[in-house]
């Protein structure tokens, strides 16, 4: 078995359409995501506490949640699905029952705090117990964001390749199987580890490639006809995805390049995102536009490191004092942008910075959807979005007249 399976992570890497290379590394959404949706699960806790937390899922910080977990895509595309309320089953049994509810927000406030494995595992197998009608192991994947070394995510398409990799027939919805498979993840992954991660992401991302086309694998000369057109078209929709999310951050990086231009002409000293400072636009570097060093904020060091990833910061001159905030989105990232802006202004705010999304002109909408939330407007806090076209056709003006930050003001909008 490590022979081959060593054979089937090589293929697994050396694919550049897989998605351990177009989700797991060099990813900077998947980054950002981690502090956006454990600040979420925080959210859901107070919410459930206080009770603040409706009886439904639409609208609710959970939803709030799921949502950042889904615009991950691929592995996590139908994480939010159980989380739906179904009144004619009843199922998740967290809405109406008061009880189930708030033993649900006892387990991800323990499982947030939790340090280490073994209480993370006994608050699995406490839930379990409970029996809460369509409550499981679906909220692994919520878990998994929470601690990404010790529980993996869990799916359809992971257990088809578990299933298919080690012969075996677990089955979805039982925590018991979860909890089975998992020790095996976990330990074919301690094996692997030099290869693959410690981050689980990276071994259920390879069971999720098994179990959505068997190509990976090199048995597609034992497919059946109807199962070989399946694969072409799984194929075909991964190419496609592939080549969008090419188009869409090239679009990223385009928006980024006007931010930083505007913010050097306007007199403010400027930064890229961390992981974006060596990109460039049109042969402008942006190492050449930003600051050489991140300036000195106060700030604990994973808030500091959540900081650093924000697309673009502008800074008064010659001081740490953030002027300004841009998350440049993507077609499928509004609403993770907007939690990470939430979650700034309270890690930075002090009044004189303003907030905005960058959104491309055909999720305008979407953005004013998502921004009526009432999970966003409890929070008090004023985010504006400017539309890509807008950034583009006006960036020289900008350039050009703009006296400070406040020029923005003409092309952004607010709900």
């Amino acid at each position: 078995m490590n022979k081959d399976l060593n054979q089937v992570i090589r293929q697994y890497k050396e694919d550049n359409q897989s998605v351990f290379n177009t989700w797991f590394i060099n990813n900077e959404e998947r980054l950002k995501a981690f502090r956006s949706i454990r600040r979420g699960v925080m959210q859901v806790i107070e919410d459930i506490k206080t009770k603040q937390f409706p009886n439904d899922f639409k609208g609710s910080s959970l939803e709030f949640v799921l949502t950042c977990i889904t615009e991950q895509k691929q592995v996590f595309e139908g994480a939010a699905h159980p989380f739906y309320w179904k009144p004619k089953l009843r199922i998740p049994d967290i809405y109406e029952n008061e009880a189930n509810k708030q033993s649900f927000g006892q387990f991800l406030e323990n499982c947030l705090n939790a340090k280490s494995e073994e209480p993370i595992l006994k608050e699995i197998i406490r839930l379990d117990s409970l029996k809460i009608k369509g409550l499981g192991p679906s909220v692994a994947s919520i878990l998994y964001f929470l601690h990404p070394t010790i529980i993996p995510p869990f799916n359809t398409a992971i257990i088809n390749g578990f299933n298919f990799l080690f012969k075996d027939k677990k089955k979805l919805g039982n925590w018991s199987e979860y909890l089975k498979l998992r020790e095996v993840m976990v330990d074919t992954n301690n094996q692997h580890r030099s290869e693959l991660s410690s981050d689980l992401g990276a071994i259920a991302g390879l069971l999720f490639e098994i179990g959505t086309q068997k190509l990976i694998l090199g048995t597609d000369e034992y497919l059946s006809e109807p199962e070989r057109k399946k694969l072409e078209k799984l194929i075909e929709k991964r190419q496609h995805d592939v080549n969008e999310e090419n188009e869409e951050e090239n679009l990223h990086t385009e928006m980024q390049y006007h931010l930083l231009k505007i913010g050097n002409a306007l007199g403010y000293d400027v930064i890229a995102a961390s992981n974006d400072r060596s990109r460039s636009h049109c042969g402008n570097s942006f190492s050449f536009m930003s600051l050489q060093q991140f300036p000195s904020i106060n700030l604990d060091r994973e808030t500091l490191n959540t900081v650093k990833l924000i697309d673009v910061l502008w800074f008064q001159k010659g001081t740490s004092n953030v002027i300004a905030a841009f998350e440049v989105e993507k077609s499928t990232s509004i609403y993770s942008g907007i939690l990470r802006l939430t979650d700034l202004s309270y890690s930075i705010a002090d009044g004189d910075e303003v907030f905005y999304l960058i959104v491309p002109d055909k999720r305008e909408k979407d953005v004013c959807m998502q921004l009526c939330r009432p999970a966003i407007k409890q929070n008090n806090v004023v985010i504006k979005y400017i539309l890509f076209s807008e950034l583009r056709n006006h960036c020289d003006a900008l350039c050009k007249f703009g006296e400070n930050h406040l020029v923005m003001e003409k092309i952004a909008k607010r709900v």
